[in-house]
């Protein structure tokens, strides 16, 4: 069974979000998820909700919305999500305790097996990577103890490149399907400065989806990488999305 799995960071709902969003559901048919991963969630403005309005029209077929919020100051403000096209049988979170990261687990049967898709956002690159690896340790030891799932997959923004030591610890534990870079796009407000100005344009890989070792990856890419076609400058977020076509066996 081909299940695909998409990922994309929404910068909440900042720099243009009501011409963005439109962005994003216009590029929703041609993908087409079964399970989509969402980091910065912006629950004021209820992004996530209206994204699952967007997908259920264009595609035509219902999804289940799930959030959780992060910790501490920033947990009315944002969350990390899954859409998903499948009955969820069980939900979990973890709390890091480390900059106001979550982690958030679905549980999903398929073809009679156990699939477990986890969702997260780990501290901003600003921040030493030695925060990175304590979270990407905390996350793995919580997979661990959720070891009766047949697969699993972890998606979302991990804020550092293939080859710093936080993403090297994950790689030993999963495959990614993809290294190609997925941040940053030129976003800004009209005629503002461009969303992180400190970095390159698309300079390095910091969205990821990984997969357990039993799970064969059929094909996978980036999506919601295009900009509007009279604006250079606006695009669906500012980091493009990463999707794979994953082989349940």
């Amino acid at each position: 069974m081909i299940l695909r799995i998409a990922t994309l960071n929404l910068e909440q709902d900042q720099k243009c979000w009501e011409a963005r969003r439109e962005l994003i559901a216009a590029q929703l048919g041609e993908l087409n998820p079964d399970i989509w991963a969402l980091n910065e969630i912006h629950l004021p403005s209820q992004t996530g909700r209206w994204l699952q309005h967007a997908v259920a029209k264009v595609v035509g077929t219902k999804y289940t919305l799930l959030q959780q919020s992060k910790a501490g100051a920033e947990s009315r403000a944002q969350a990390e999500g899954l859409l998903t096209r499948y009955p969820v049988i069980e939900t979990a979170n973890l709390d890091y305790q480390s900059h106001n990261c979550v982690a958030l687990a679905a549980r999903f049967e398929i073809a009679g097996r156990l699939l477990d898709v986890y969702v997260t956002h780990l501290i901003a690159a600003r921040v030493e990577d030695s925060a990175r690896q304590f979270q990407v340790g905390q996350l793995l030891e919580w997979i661990h103890t959720r070891d009766d799932a047949d697969f699993s997959v972890v998606c979302g923004d991990f804020n550092a490149a293939p080859d710093q030591p936080s993403i090297r610890l994950m790689s030993a534990a999963y495959r990614p399907t993809q290294t190609q870079a997925t941040a940053f796009t030129p976003l800004s407000e009209p005629g503002g400065t461009p969303t992180h100005p400190e970095w390159q344009r698309f300079d390095r890989c910091i969205d990821y989806i990984w997969v357990s070792q039993s799970i064969k990856v059929q094909a996978s890419g980036l999506c919601f990488n295009q900009p509007a076609k009279d604006n250079p400058n606006l695009w669906p977020s500012d980091h493009v999305g990463v999707w794979a076509d994953l082989a349940i066996a």
